[in-house]
């Protein structure tokens, strides 16, 4: 059967929004998510097949390009499929049209495919041979090594939350977006919007630990490391790159 692009529309509703009636990034992540999800079980490689065969699929990086995030009530069209194949994962690409049905938003994300027992990354081809892609990308990028940041100019603590939590009972990858989004000054974040995000995923994060978010400001564009603190094994869980507009 020849791949097809998974595709879904959404009505944006009041609650998924923020106080500038736009749609929330944490709830944008998490449509990706389950577009994905919704996807691989259309190729017969969901969630459930996959751990029945002993592996997991683990998010190592996401680039986003926004020209507008929706607003509310605006209908949107979302695509989704496999783009690229590694060696041991793969490239799953997004493209969110709003209700002009004009390109607003390109995302490209990179899987890794692991041993759940093990968790060590194991070749996809040779565990998952039935795996297919479309060679089309929304978003092209080689998603380039995020640096460490020079020095802090804001930071932020808190405790990972239940909700953050995810079935696969570590925070979910969706929520690491958010807390940089809010990890800068309150009134910079009330006038500017996200442009272009990058996040590399690192570690991690478990309910109860607490998070601290290093922030570096350049003018338009800001520099994260999330970690935690205070605990025996302090470590970074994840770096995000914004531009702002």
């Amino acid at each position: 059967m020849k791949l097809k692009k998974h595709i879904n529309e959404y009505d944006i509703r009041t609650y998924e929004c923020d106080r500038n009636n736009n749609l929330r990034i944490l709830t944008l992540m998490n449509i990706f998510q389950d577009m994905a999800d919704n996807h691989s079980k259309e190729m017969g490689l969901g969630i459930d097949y996959v751990l029945s065969k002993g592996m997991a699929w683990v998010g190592s990086n996401y680039v986003l390009d926004i020209d507008r995030l929706p607003k509310v009530h605006e209908k949107i069209k979302i695509t989704t499929w496999p783009s690229e194949e590694k060696r041991v994962g793969a490239v799953r690409d997004f493209e969110v049209f709003g209700e002009n049905g004009k390109s607003i938003i390109r995302a490209s994300s990179q899987w890794i495919l692991i041993d759940f027992r093990r968790k060590r990354p194991v070749g996809l081809r040779e565990n998952l041979p039935e795996y297919k892609v479309l060679d089309e990308h929304a978003l092209k990028t080689d998603f380039p090594k995020l640096p460490e940041i020079e020095r802090v100019d804001e930071e932020t603590k808190f405790r990972v939350r239940f909700d953050d939590i995810d079935m696969n009972r570590h925070v979910n990858n969706a929520v690491y977006a958010l807390w940089a989004c809010e990890a800068v000054d309150p009134e910079f974040r009330l006038n500017h919007d996200p442009k272009h995000i990058e996040i590399a995923f690192k570690k991690e994060g478990h309910m109860g630990e607490k998070i601290r978010v290093s922030t570096q400001c350049e003018g338009m564009h800001t520099f994260h490391s999330i970690c935690t603190y205070d605990c025996e094994d302090n470590r970074e869980l994840a770096r995000v790159y914004i531009e702002w507009k």
